[in-house]
């Protein structure tokens, strides 16, 4: 009974702990997408330099990655070869930097709900994009999901009070870029046996989504900024907003292995809701009836397709469960006959 009690302890504490790490991931999640619309949106901060504001935190980020794995020792570093660095990390560096810099601009244009509508296209895109690097396989059933996602976010776009086309590119283009980062690192990097954990990569990747960065920073965003002389560094608005972007890749870190992935994905459709209602109630964005409608077909539709996802790897995991099962009994076989032998 005390056994069986002390068990149950545990186990309520595991759950409590995974559920508080996934709490802790939605908070900052939903803290750095404000906080940088506060800082880029002309009607708040009025601060409109997205290419500087990723550059600060790319800068910051491998700061402190650079500090936690050389001189505190936290993480382990990944052995990697310039070769391989240069053929590998620098193509998704260039993606990733590409992907904020593009996303950031968004929010000078558009809200954040119908930002957090648009994202939802970024399953369609990485299954495209996989599709077409041979990395996944086309099947009709997923295909419709995807189309039924696609919908569903094309009524939310029709229906936005304050649609805005550039805003919209700027966006499809992040997620673009986004979702092929995230196939080329299956390509680049998982397919050699390299996994990057958030730590490890911002410690490989910011530096050169940095460097990738100071290139258009230079004629883009430089040339004004030397204008505007009444501007100065505000270093709480832009320390504290680096702190809650580097402190959002620590909590994905420390999220790896306490929880599933089904998890993950149930928690960042709560944070887009949340999102949505925030900026409705409190910034007051406009969010029509058509949005919502839009939005839950898509809704619907990333939640068959996790559904799928989950019977695929629970399947999987029963299948080798089961293997592993039939190898013992078969060992197990082979011992007894040896000893009546």
């Amino acid at each position: 009974m005390g056994k069986g009690g002390s068990l149950s302890d545990g186990v309520i504490k595991k759950i409590l702990l995974s559920y508080t790490y996934v709490a802790i991931w939605i908070f900052l999640s939903f803290t750095v997408i404000v906080y940088n619309k506060y800082i880029l949106d002309k009607k708040m901060y009025n601060w409109p330099f997205p290419i500087s504001l990723t550059m600060i935190h790319m800068s910051f980020c491998a700061s402190l990655a650079f500090l936690l794995i050389k001189v505190f020792k936290v993480v382990e570093p990944v052995s990697m070869s310039r070769d391989l660095y240069l053929s590998s990390v620098v193509p998704i560096g260039a993606l990733y930097s590409l992907s904020l810099w593009l996303s950031n601009s968004a929010y000078i244009y558009l809200s954040v709900s119908f930002i957090q509508m648009l994202k939802a296209l970024m399953p369609v895109a990485v299954y495209s994009i996989g599709v077409l690097f041979k990395k996944e396989g086309y099947k009709n059933d997923t295909m419709v999901n995807m189309l039924s996602i696609s919908f569903g976010v094309a009524i939310a776009a029709y229906g936005e009070a304050k649609f805005d086309t550039w805003g919209v590119i700027l966006q499809l283009g992040a997620v673009a870029f986004e979702a092929t980062r995230l196939v080329m690192i299956q390509i680049l990097l998982t397919s050699k046996g390299i996994t990057l954990n958030p730590i490890t990569s911002l410690y490989y990747v910011a530096p050169c989504c940095f460097v990738f960065l100071l290139v258009p920073w230079v004629f883009v965003e430089y040339p004004v900024l030397k204008e505007t002389s009444s501007f100065h560094f505000d270093f709480v608005v832009f320390g504290t907003n680096s702190i809650c972007a580097f402190a959002l890749n620590l909590a994905v870190f420390l999220l790896v292995g306490k929880t599933s992935a089904l998890t993950m994905n149930v928690a960042g459709v709560v944070k887009d809701w949340l999102l949505i209602a925030f900026s409705w109630s409190v910034i007051k964005d406009t969010v029509t009836p058509i949005n919502l409608f839009g939005y839950g077909l898509a809704f619907l539709g990333l939640l068959a397709l996790k559904a799928k996802e989950a019977q695929k790897k629970t399947a999987q995991a029963d299948e080798e469960g089961g293997r592993l099962l039939e190898e013992r009994e078969g060992e197990g076989s082979g011992k007894s006959s040896e000893s009546q032998d």
